[in-house]
């Protein structure tokens, strides 16, 4: 390593040993024959005095340094002066007598203070997102992201859960938001899909007799976008064999008591309250019911049996409420060839203070009632078989009942971490046009990458 310490792990029990540090200069003070650097790492901030007295050389070296620029310290650490320390900083009680200085990389002066606390548009701060994930406040949030899923993949492995990662490249099955197309250049003509959530390949894998599965799952969906929604987004994507909904509903309990315990110190009372779709519209005008003020902040609760199906005046046809793999309620079967609006499904939201958090549902787990969903929906039994016939023959090998769950990771770290919007717990988000501020993503293809693909463009229209 090119370093012994990182800048916040200076403490006084280091006092009189020779240290290397390295990092980014934060912020210079120059006092004639003394210079003060505050050096910043990952870990925090770290004070480096330099004095002429003792080596003049080294601080005539260092008058030309700039913000930014990546620097390698060594030297002794010492006592702050009395009256100069600062409490605020981990390392606020000692400081390093720089010995020894070599500038790793110089920078140009950045196009905004790396400061927590000056205001700046996002817009700004998204096109020099690697500048502003610099802020400790940016990579405490994104640190903060890491413990929140290392700690749900800890939990779920206790409760014997197989972390399985299924394809990106999948087959086109619109029955949700638009699907991003991605052409084969093997198969001319054809085209992959990015998955909108991995739903039929988490059924595959029960009816392949894993009986708990889960993924931290990235998903993508072409739809327009707002502060909670992005092209591509991160879900927690699990699924469970020969349970009923009381039993997923533990899992999720237990997964996000446990967030908010170990990110805030909040304890969540469990079981969380639970609404059906009925009352919740009854009583709160909505589906996202905000229970705080009746029970806590940070109020959690579940909304059950939701409509099967809903009326499409455009397409004049039934369109599945949350997607075609739900199952409906058994008291309800008869109603599905007479009057499917009345049909009750076996689906669930999670929801906190009026914003839904993740849903889930108890799958249809048998071809002939599967079958059945396709044909109230309108779908022909050729086209049920083309989009979703390999769905259909593993069901006919012997499917586990079984159901799951996807809880929208970027919103609840959000939430967790105080963020207005899922882009602040973001690597490197996508503007509301979905496009990437720091890359110019998307862009044009040459013409030899579209002849390669066998793709012509249609020509521009004329503007208006």
């Amino acid at each position: 390593m090119m370093r012994t310490h990182g800048c916040g792990e200076l403490k006084e029990p280091l006092i009189g040993q020779t240290v290397t540090l390295c990092g980014w200069l934060h912020r210079r003070r120059d006092h004639g024959g003394l210079s003060f650097f505050d050096v910043r790492d990952r870990s925090g901030i770290a004070q480096v005095v330099l004095n002429a007295k003792t080596n003049a050389a080294l601080h005539q070296q260092a008058k030309g340094f700039g913000p930014e620029y990546v620097l390698k310290i060594s030297g002794a650490v010492q006592r702050r002066p009395k009256g100069t320390e600062n409490p605020k900083l981990p390392s606020g009680m000692v400081e390093v007598a720089a010995t020894d200085l070599v500038v790793l990389n110089p920078a140009v002066a950045p196009p905004f203070e790396i400061d927590d606390h000056l205001d700046i548009s996002e817009d700004v701060r998204m096109q020099w997102r690697y500048l502003d994930l610099r802020r400790p406040a940016s990579q405490h949030t994104l640190l903060l992201r890491h413990r929140i899923i290392s700690r749900i993949r800890q939990a779920l492995d206790g409760l014997g859960f197989i972390e399985v990662e299924t394809p990106m490249l999948t087959k086109s099955t619109p029955e949700g938001a638009r699907d991003y197309l991605v052409p084969s250049r093997v198969n001319p003509g054809k085209f992959f899909a990015l998955p909108q959530s991995p739903q039929l390949f988490k059924q595959l894998l029960m009816v392949a007799g894993l009986e708990r599965y889960f993924q931290v799952a990235r998903c993508f969906r072409d739809e327009d976008l707002r502060a909670d929604r992005q092209p591509e987004f991160t879900q927690l994507d699990l699924e469970m064999s020969f349970v009923e909904e009381d039993d997923v509903f533990g899992v999720i309990e237990g997964l996000v008591a446990d967030v908010f315990q170990d990110a805030l110190g909040i304890t969540l009372p469990t079981p969380f309250p639970r609404l059906s779709y009925e009352e919740a519209q009854r009583t709160h005008h909505t589906d996202k019911p905000n229970l705080r003020g009746e029970q806590m902040p940070w109020a959690f609760c579940w909304v059950t049996s939701f409509p099967l199906f809903h009326w499409n005046p455009d397409t004049k046809r039934w369109d599945a409420e949350h997607h075609p793999f739900t199952a409906p309620h058994p008291e309800d079967l008869a109603l599905l060839s007479r009057d499917p609006g009345k049909v009750r499904s076996r689906a669930y939201d999670l929801v906190l203070n009026g914003v839904e958090l993740g849903s889930g549902s108890i799958r249809i787990h048998q071809a002939p009632l599967q079958q059945q969903i396709f044909q109230v929906l309108g779908m022909s039994e050729q086209t049920a078989e083309e989009r979703f016939g390999f769905l259909l023959q593993a069901f006919a090998y012997g499917a586990p009942p079984h159901g799951g769950f996807a809880l929208g990771l970027d919103r609840l770290i959000a939430m967790v971490a105080k963020r207005e919007s899922i882009r602040e717990v973001i690597a490197f988000p996508k503007t509301q046009k979905a496009a990437c501020p720091v890359t110019g993503a998307p862009a044009h293809a040459s013409k030899a990458q579209l002849k390669e693909l066998g793709i012509a463009l249609a020509p521009e229209s004329p503007s208006a």
